[in-house]
Formats: C-alpha cells, structure tokens, sequence
C-alpha cells in the first residue's frame, strides 16, 4: 500500500505548465552549456530519485522512450512505480537500450560507450543520461569549449565518474553519434551535449 501511494503522489502539481518549464530549462541548458538553469522542485519522486532529476524525467519521458535506472535506483520498487505511473516509461533491458538513463550514482556509472551511441543516419537515437550532482560547483572544474558558448565556460559538477574527460573526448570523436548529459542538481540543471569540448582546468 505504501508503495502505491508514493506512486501515485509526488507529481506534477500542474502537469502542463510544469513539463513546459522544465523542458524549456533543458532546452536552455543545451544550448548553452555550462550556463546553470534554475528548477523549482516541481515534482517529489521516491528516494533516492532526486526532485531535479525526476522533474526532468517526468517532461522528457513517456512510453515511446525506454528508461534505464542505474543500479541505486533499479533497486527502489517506489522508483520505478512512480516513474512508470507518471511517465508510462517502459524499463530497458540494457543501457544500450535506452533512450534516457537515469544515474543516481555518477561516480559508479558504467562508461559512456556503454550507453546507445545513436547511428550516423540516426544519432538521435541515442542515450540521454541524466546525471544527479549534489552541486554543480565543488568537483574538478572543467572547461568548456563548442557551440554555444561564446569563449569559454567553466563548470565543475559534483561525483561524476573516473576519467570522464578522457571518456568525453572519446563521445567527441564518435560525432555526430554520441550521448549528451544533463547534469541534475538541487537548485538547477546544466547540460552537456555532445558536441561540447571539455579540458580540465591544469589542462
């Protein structure tokens, strides 16, 4: 009964308007990445599904989308009752399956190349990961270089896993495949997408 209730509860208050402002937001975020992009808490999903992360899955999913869940999150029967109730999202099989994967551990995460890397006549088809960060701000700061961003940006994203510039620069390479990220922080988002160019800042 418990986890029925969390199912049902915990969504879009204002479904319309809400899934417009945050997709808007992730719409911002791309093209300009590194720019921060505040979200309200509009939806309150289980734990340890953050508020951000569920906001953005709520506005991009639906049942055409298959969903892949990390492990941190494979694991909650609330998670995946709530995301199915309020998106309709089909669980994938395999990282390589999805169309959007949620990581509620970046750190753990298994690396990009794992994930649909799309095709040359249909990049679109590949993952876009949905990264939880406790901050955008107190990891190793990365800049950022590419479309949309006029010289430079810097952003430095909380818990994101081991060499993942060295994985980035591989993303590149494989353009115009490759994933894209959105990075889901309590106070906002930022994004990453593919065709952005990422050095550490000794670089």
């Amino acid at each position: 009964m418990e986890i029925a209730t969390q199912s049902i509860e915990g969504g879009f208050a204002d479904p319309v308007f809400n899934a417009q402002t945050v997709f808007r937001a992730v719409m911002d975020a791309m093209a300009q990445p590194g720019s921060v992009q505040s979200l309200p808490a509009f939806a309150h999903p289980p734990a340890p599904l953050s508020a951000t992360a569920g906001s953005v899955a709520l506005a991009l999913c639906d049942n055409d989308t298959p969903l892949w869940l990390d492990p941190a999150l494979q694991i909650s029967a609330a998670v995946k009752s709530w995301l199915g109730f309020h998106t309709g999202a089909p669980l994938a099989n395999t990282p390589a399956d999805a169309h959007f994967a949620l990581i509620a551990a970046p750190a753990e995460m298994m690396a990009l190349d794992g994930f649909s890397q799309g095709t040359q006549d249909y990049p679109d088809r590949s993952t876009t990961l949905i990264l939880q960060v406790n901050d955008l701000t107190s990891g190793t700061p990365l800049r950022l270089e590419g479309p949309g961003i006029e010289r430079t940006a810097t952003i430095a994203p909380a818990q994101m896993p081991r060499h993942f510039v060295e994985q980035w620069k591989q993303n590149n390479q494989r353009f115009p495949r490759g994933i894209d990220i959105i990075l889901a922080a309590p106070d906002g988002i930022a994004c990453l997408p593919r065709t952005t160019r990422i050095k550490t800042m000794e670089a």
